[in-house]
């Protein structure tokens, strides 16, 4: 009866836990590119500018002006061997914390202005497509 009341007490606990599995750390590492100076002849220049790219020729030479991380627009040498704080923490690239950023500075009116309220203006319907507001007036 003791050994009906043990495999009982056992049962209540449940199967033993699996081990923790082992959390995936974020990738924080750099993403290189480089910006480089490629000379063309005038018939690829004239494609790069239309569609913003083109095919360079094989075995043609290309000078690199700058090495550095496509996160944190950091130079290489500066940051070899860091973590890229783009992936960290982003908030340098936006200009800080937009929380305790200061806000914009209402222009004050000259002394002897006055506000002087315009008409209504129709931005829906029929009205606001007749009226100009959806296109320029002629």
């Amino acid at each position: 009866m003791s050994e009906a009341k043990a495999v009982v007490e056992s049962d209540a606990a449940g199967p033993p836990a699996p081990p923790p599995a082992e959390e995936e750390k974020p990738d924080l590492s750099h993403v290189w590119v480089v910006a480089a100076e490629i000379e063309v002849v005038p018939k690829v220049a004239k494609v790069a500018d239309y569609r913003g790219s083109f095919k360079a020729t094989e075995g043609q030479r290309i000078d690199a002006l700058e090495v550095y991380c496509k996160g944190c627009r950091r130079p290489y040498d500066e940051v070899t061997g860091q973590d890229c704080s783009a992936k960290i923490d982003n908030r340098h690239l936006i200009g800080g914390d937009q929380s305790t950023r200061a806000k914009r500075k209402i222009p004050v009116p000259p002394k002897n202005a006055r506000v002087v309220p315009g008409g209504r203006i129709e931005r829906r319907g029929i009205n606001a497509y007749v009226g100009g507001v959806s296109r320029p007036p002629r």
